[in-house]
């Protein structure tokens, strides 16, 4: 069984209702055998055409299933509401080395 990283970009729209999800983030987060690898506001653009992508997050759990029963639990569910109000989120589930 291979790792799996989720990784997210963030636009924001609403920065208290995202403010709102990421207070509550580490609570729901503990427990689940992942890692947060990287968060950061203002990415650096190295290439592509621009992009108004301002926040990037990376998580590592220890398989795909791990990721998707995280991401699918009912307790983020309950949080992800203030991310999907605050914010547009669009994010990948991938094979990490």
């Amino acid at each position: 069984m291979s790792r799996a990283l989720v990784v997210a970009t963030i636009r924001f729209k609403d920065k208290d209702r995202y403010n709102r999800y990421a207070a509550a983030f580490p609570a729901v987060f503990q427990g689940s055998g992942g890692a947060v690898l990287a968060a950061a506001e203002e990415p650096l653009q190295m290439s592509g055409p621009r992009s108004d992508i301002e926040k990037i997050v990376v998580l590592r759990f220890d398989s795909e299933e791990a990721a998707d029963k995280f991401l699918n639990s009912p307790d983020y569910l309950r949080i992800a509401e203030d991310r999907d109000a605050g914010a547009d989120v669009t994010s990948w589930i991938v094979k990490a080395f």
